[in-house]
């Protein structure tokens, strides 16, 4: 007897997680970002037989996928950095999202003569965007230039949002067998503003509602609704979803840190960073049950020619983006006249990380996956199988061989080193040590105390500004030992703490209040959790 339906998809998804979970624990192994693993794991997913395969609604997977993703990436872009990088991050998210759309259609339709120009322009839509997650966690790491990370991002919060409104815009030709570039551009530069204006709108109406919640849960789950309500709203209004979501994000990330809470910023960062993961997952996982059937589709194509395609295409994709970092980096500011004395001068080696960075990821899959079945008359969308099956082959060779040689090549290219962002810490927790000190003062002298009752918490202020302000490889013996004292005491604090209450001597409500508290201050050390505390006796003292 055969299980029911919705125990077999039960069965499905829980293989997924769990092939999820021990392809992240491989990708924090090895200390390679999880993106590469995933795709990895989805290419082996797709060799095994006889996976079952489920009918989905295509479109079901660019709705319930990208809005929360790209909304999250937009949340966590600093405006301030964005703006002030505007002119790179345009040239690369919009002029080279357009340059790779119609290097790589040209390409398909060069090597696949039979396919419709509409239908290779969805190819070049759905690989023209990188994906940063994996070249960003590379690229931290190793301490890079803080403007070339800031760079990148912005790139790709961008590039996803034009990548994905040309994408609609060739699928629209596919289906209606229909174009025009000046309708087009008229129309491309309507659903944008729309969609952004939408976008802008939303995020001041949730600030306002998010100011009159006052409960960390229900500010978490309203959150959560923001980019769908958001990508929905934009998309009845014709406009574009994408962008909508990306402009929201942006606005209320400028705003957040007044309105929201410590407590409901620990418990949201823990809330997008797991939705985040397990929507990469199920994604690359998705592609990688999907591929099999693609392949045995594609039989009466040569794999000589799949496999020539699959080539020519990546390689149009990585040239390409080389061919347009090294020209716009020199020219756009200098032939328009806004090349400042102080502007930072382009560094070659740094043009070269640059155009490196290109791995396709999340997005192209989304997209891939979103291509429709059928056409309005019922006939299969042309060149489906084929779309996927390279949009696949780029997104794994870019994200495998470029992502795996992107550390060798940095150093060396003795590309790093940069402590901008460090020093910048430095200065703005000396700045905030200040103002604490000073505010302590003042209410020891409101209060009428003795200062010496003060003399431990600002000895406490003083050692995190030293912890600040010394590197991991610079920290002095003394800061060392504190930390893992600390983190002793808190290991030893949470073993008396789950005696007790395994003693029932203390209740439930008790007890998970205070691992809470312990879990906060832990998360405070700069000590990773993976490294043992100072073992002592059981008296406490330090074993020499």
């Amino acid at each position: 007897m055969r299980p029911p339906f919705y125990m077999a998809l039960l069965e499905l998804l829980v293989l997924l997680l769990l092939s999820s979970v021990a392809l992240g624990w491989i990708a924090r192994r090895f200390k390679f970002p999880y993106p590469i693993a995933l795709v990895a794991g989805g290419a082996v997913l797709g060799l095994v037989p006889n996976l079952p395969q489920y009918a989905f609604d295509p479109q079901l997977i660019l709705v319930a996928v990208l809005p929360p993703i790209l909304y999250q990436a937009a949340l966590l872009t600093s405006w301030t950095d964005f703006k002030a990088n505007i002119r790179p991050i345009g040239l690369l998210a919009i002029g080279l999202v357009a340059v790779t759309t119609l290097a790589v259609g040209a390409t398909l339709k060069w090597m696949v003569p039979d396919v419709p120009w509409a239908a290779a322009f969805v190819l070049g839509a759905i690989v023209s965007p990188p994906d940063a997650v994996a070249a960003t966690a590379i690229l931290s790491r190793l301490n890079m230039p803080r403007r070339i990370v800031t760079i990148l991002e912005g790139e790709s919060l961008v590039n996803d949002a034009s990548g994905l409104v040309l994408y609609k815009f060739a699928v629209a030709a596919v289906l209606t067998g229909a174009f025009s570039w000046m309708e087009a551009s008229v129309q491309f530069a309507a659903v944008s503003i729309g969609g952004i204006a939408v976008g802008m709108a939303l995020a001041f109406a949730y600030i306002w509602i998010h100011k009159r919640l006052g409960d960390p849960f229900i500010e978490v789950l309203t959150v959560l609704t923001i980019p769908y309500a958001t990508y929905i709203a934009a998309e009845l209004m014709h406009t574009s979803g994408v962008l909508a979501v990306v402009a929201a994000g942006l606005v209320r990330g400028r705003y957040a840190p007044e309105i929201v809470s410590a407590e409901m910023r620990i418990m949201a960062r823990s809330v997008w960073n797991l939705l985040v993961f397990l929507l990469n997952s199920l994604v690359f996982m998705l592609i990688g049950l999907q591929i099999h059937g693609v392949v045995v589709n594609l039989g009466n194509f040569p794999t000589a020619l799949l496999t020539a395609v699959a080539i020519a295409v990546t390689a149009v994709a990585v040239a390409v983006r080389f061919l347009w970092v090294f020209p716009v980096a020199y020219l756009p500011e200098r032939l328009s006249g806004n090349l400042r004395d102080d502007a930072p001068r382009p560094n070659k080696n740094e043009l070269i990380i640059i155009s490196w960075c290109g791995m396709r990821g999340i997005v192209s899959l989304a997209a891939a996956l979103a291509l429709p079945l059928k056409l309005a008359d019922g006939s299969p969308f042309p060149y489906r199988d084929l779309i996927i099956f390279v949009s696949f082959a780029v997104i794994l060779a870019t994200l495998i061989g470029q992502g795996l040689s992107l550390t060798p090549m940095i150093r060396r290219l003795k590309v790093g080193s940069n402590w901008s962002l460090h020093d910048e810490q430095i200065r703005v927790r000396s700045a905030m040590s200040t103002a604490a000190l000073a505010a302590i003062d003042k209410q020891l002298i409101a209060e009428g105390a003795p200062p010496g009752w003060a003399r431990a918490l600002k000895a406490e202020i003083a050692d995190r500004i030293a912890v600040v302000a010394s590197p991991d490889s610079e920290r002095t013996p003394r800061v060392e030992l504190v930390n893992r004292l600390r983190f002793a005491a808190i290991q030893a604090e949470r073993a008396e703490l789950i005696r007790l209450w395994r003693a029932n001597e203390i209740g439930d409500e008790v007890m998970h209040h205070l691992m809470e508290m312990l879990d906060y201050e832990q998360a405070h050390l700069p000590i990773r959790q993976s490294e043992k505390p100072v073992p002592t006796q059981p008296d406490g003292v330090l074993v020499e």
